[in-house]
């Protein structure tokens, strides 16, 4: 262990990363258990981590420097010191941890020479993601990988890995996790994975559809209220861009999908019924409506016009007003297209 423990002088952003470095191997190997070495080992990893950050954010005596910074990034990225870092997270601190992660956000939006070095390190490291997705599994863990997994996500190929691997489909389950800040988490992880990078995203939606939205909306019918509204008002924000608009063509399409939309706007919670209208109203504004459609509009025509005759809030703005007398002047207009023996039927309250 002689050398690990260095004098408290500034050093380089080189000397730093190779002394962290050397710090997180002998921490990886040595055992959980604390031992008066261990605990020096963790006093001065704490000093490189704040040393770095000091580097990368600068003090109340100095500003950041761009020469340092890029030093620092490329020293960082050259070998594995961000995957020993993220591996032995879990055995700082909670106080280093923060710390840590503030340095490992800096990082990653660090440019040297026009380049993001972390995308780079990220594309060919990508068994590092497996970890931090992973890490939703761990409750002891799961909001630390969480925040970091998010910066990643920030990188397209780490998105789009993460997007087409098994790991996408967890984060349903994730979502629900009886903890609520860690289901808060991933539910935060999940609308970064669907918006970050639209053009990745529309391709996956347009790729997965099927599945996707069979899975979304079991969310949707959740008998977890925060999981429903989460659900219902994300579902409005990728529908309604612009890059996912055949995706939305194609979801208003099904009578299945707008039959829970309508079960939504029946809902005791105000905010998700305003959130369903929101999409609701997509529905009805289709020029194309499949006769399916049509003829549940038809059928419970009066219901709609009775419940939309009633429906407001507290804070509502022209816009709102505007949608909705545009919802109401197209069920009004509806004829039924073709007979139905026995037409479905979507309750709405009187």
């Amino acid at each position: 262990m002689k050398g690990l423990f260095k004098s408290s002088k500034a050093r380089s952003p080189a000397e730093l990363v190779s002394h962290l470095r050397d710090l997180l191997i002998a921490t990886d190997q040595s055992t959980a258990s604390p031992t008066r070495n261990n605990t020096k080992k963790m006093s001065e990893v704490k000093k490189v981590i704040l040393e770095m950050r000091t580097i990368l954010y600068g003090s109340d005596q100095s500003e950041p420097t761009t020469e340092a910074c890029a030093k620092l990034t490329e020293e960082f990225f050259k070998e594995d010191t961000m995957h020993l870092l993220i591996v032995c997270l879990p055995k700082l601190d909670a106080g280093d941890r923060q710390e840590a992660t503030y340095v490992l956000a800096n990082l990653q939006r660090q440019k040297v020479n026009s380049k993001v070095l972390a995308s780079d390190y990220l594309e060919k490291n990508l068994d590092l993601i497996d970890i931090l997705v992973s890490g939703y599994e761990n409750d002891d863990i799961a909001l630390l990988y969480g925040a970091i997994l998010r910066d990643s996500i920030r990188h397209q190929v780490v998105a789009s890995y993460v997007l087409n691997s098994e790991h996408f489909n967890k984060f349903f389950g994730y979502i629900n996790n009886p903890n609520f800040e860690i289901a808060s988490d991933a539910a935060a992880t999940f609308k970064e994975l669907l918006t970050r990078h639209k053009s990745t995203v529309a391709e996956f939606l347009s790729k997965n559809y099927e599945w996707f939205f069979k899975e979304y909306n079991e969310l949707l019918e959740s008998p977890n209220y925060i999981t429903r509204r989460n659900a219902v008002k994300f579902l409005g924000l990728m529908l309604l861009d612009r890059s996912n608009t055949s995706v939305m063509v194609q979801y208003v399409t099904s009578v299945d999908n707008m039959r829970i939309l309508m079960n939504l706007l029946r809902d005791s919670n105000k905010t998700i019924q305003i959130e369903a209208f929101h999409v609701f109203k997509l529905f009805a504004a289709n020029q194309n409506k499949p006769p399916e459609i049509v003829n549940v509009l038809v059928t419970n025509k009066s219901k709609l016009l009775r419940f939309f005759g009633s429906f407001c809030f507290d804070k509502e703005d022209e816009d709102f007003k505007a949608d909705k007398a545009q919802v109401v002047s197209e069920i009004e207009s509806l004829e039924a297209i073709t007979p139905s023996a026995s037409p479905q039927r979507c309750e709405i309250p009187c």
